[in-house]
């Protein structure tokens, strides 16, 4: 689709993040005039409670108006707020009627405050009535509108390492905002996008918030990608919905591949080691298909490529009858004609069982590209709530993979280990028992797991202070218990290395 309606960049981007700021359009501010209710609902897609919240006709009120609820606004209204000229000729504002230039003036495109990992204030851009990243696919949306930030990119920014990246790539950017972050931690950012309106507004974004303007290409996949660059950090919140691609309803570019099943996803993975420094990250969000008679951790384990560790996370799991019901209402098929829904609707239930395929996975994947000989690759289900934001976690995991790949059972009982931070200790028994039926271990922090352990183990994480090596510690807790030390000693490599896997127990330096 052609950019010619949306704003061009130039110094009235400057301008216009000034205005901002001196009107406090920011995420603090949205929150301030709204209140939590408004605010909330907003979130949802909902703007009659943000309308009355600011009817109070404030300079914040006024560009909450023009923004994020896409209210027409007389020009005197605008004046001492705005640039309204400069933003008129650079095609921030345009008169609801061309003819006449006296007219209310209307924004060409959503602007939404967006607060940084440290605070700061940014703003993200995408097409107007999209900033809040919702169904945008409803009656006559355009197929290559670009959303604003849902949950799904907020969620990536949540997992993102914080990692030394000199240049970075961020590919299927749609509105910029993992761009955004990748700029603010310093990084030379390439963004790629087969949506040209997306590529328009990401730099929009990135300038708006105060960024260098990104190098842009056009593209699917690694395609725009040189054969000879390296990045240190990829993302990718791609369009991983799993469609059926002779869906003869409209396709939507933010979230439809195009692609045979979870093959657009399945790319992604295994081009991302060819394109990575030593030491580089990738992280992506994305849906797999569950295969009668096939393990999906299996099966999606197979997509990482050699050289490199990985981390596959299973955060929901829908059957393919909710998961058609999910994106249809996604793209307003409910609202149109029910036989045409229902048609719709027949050929993705058709297309997934062609494939086999009982259910849809969504989560996220982390490589890192390690040139070890013998990789890991972790794939496991954790629906449960985690601590965000998630990335030092993700660091701390795949430091310890590399860490235990050297230790044998010999080397691990020679090592020291600390307690991780915030783990506790819940016994389990009936009351009035002297010993428990259970010791639990519960982690507050990271992936917030929770594990079981015998009283060896409990007594061993106890000691773990980083003082004495762990061999010592079991000769010790075997003399207490009037054991012979050796079979605990067999045992104990084990137990140490899942509780070091799971993050509770750490390495020490």
């Amino acid at each position: 689709m052609i950019t010619d309606d949306l704003p061009h960049p130039g110094p009235e981007t400057d301008r216009l993040r000034e205005a901002l700021l001196s009107a406090t359009f920011t995420a603090d501010g949205l929150l301030d005039q709204l209140g939590g209710v408004a605010y909330a609902a907003l979130a949802r897609g909902e703007t009659v409670p943000a309308l009355r919240a600011t009817r109070d006709g404030t300079p914040l009120a006024t560009l909450i108006r023009l923004f994020l609820l896409c209210e027409e606004m007389p020009a005197d209204a605008l004046t001492d707020l705005l640039p309204v000229a400069g933003m008129r000729a650079a095609g921030w504002v345009r008169p609801t009627d061309p003819d006449d230039p006296g007219s209310p003036l209307r924004a060409t495109v959503d602007i939404r405050p967006f607060a940084g990992p440290d605070g700061e204030d940014w703003w993200v851009v995408s097409d107007a009535g999209c900033a809040i990243g919702g169904a945008a696919g409803a009656e006559g949306a355009a197929r290559d509108v670009v959303l604003g930030v849902g949950g799904a990119s907020a969620t990536l920014t949540q997992l993102a390492v914080d990692a030394p990246a000199g240049r970075a790539l961020d590919l299927g950017t749609g509105c910029g905002v993992q761009a955004l972050h990748l700029a603010a931690r310093g990084a030379r950012v390439t963004v790629t996008d087969v949506n040209p309106r997306a590529l328009h507004i990401a730099r929009l974004t990135l300038e708006l918030s105060g960024m260098p303007a990104p190098t842009a290409r056009q593209g699917s996949l690694y395609e725009p990608v040189r054969d000879d660059e390296r990045f240190d950090v990829v993302v990718s919140n791609p369009p991983f919905v799993i469609s059926p691609p002779a869906d003869p309803g409209a396709r939507l570019t933010y979230r439809d591949g195009g692609m045979e099943g979870d093959a657009l996803c399945r790319s992604l993975v295994e081009g991302a080691a060819d394109r990575l420094t030593d030491g580089g990250w990738c992280q992506l969000l994305a849906n797999w298909e569950h295969i009668e008679g096939e393990d999906w951790r299996e099966r999606v384990a197979t997509w990482v490529p050699a050289g490199c560790d990985a981390w596959i996370v299973q955060r929901e799991e829908q059957d393919v009858a909710r998961y058609t019901e999910l994106w249809l209402r996604d793209a307003g098929a409910h609202r149109g004609p029910r036989a045409e829904y229902r048609a719709r609707y027949s050929h993705w239930l058709d297309a997934f069982a062609a494939r086999g395929t009982r259910a849809i996975g969504f989560g996220w994947i982390t490589l890192r590209r390690t040139g070890a000989d013998r990789p890991s690759v972790v794939a496991e289900e954790w629906p449960h709530a985690v601590e965000q934001p998630l990335g030092p976690e993700i660091v701390r995991h795949f430091a310890a993979r590399d860490r235990l790949r050297d230790l044998d059972d010999t080397a691990l009982l020679a090592a020291r280990f600390v307690l991780a931070d915030g783990v506790v200790q819940e016994q389990i028994g009936l009351p009035g028992e002297e010993d428990p039926e259970h010791v639990v271990l519960r982690q507050r922090h990271g992936m917030m797991r929770a594990t079981t352990v015998d009283t060896v183990g409990a007594a061993l994480v106890g000691s773990c202070d980083g003082t004495l090596p762990a061999g010592p510690i079991v000769d010790a807790i075997a003399q207490l218990l009037g054991e012979a030390p050796g079979p605990l000693r067999e045992a104990t490599p084990a137990t140490v290395r899942s509780l070091v896997e799971q993050g509770f127990l750490h390495l020490a330096e």
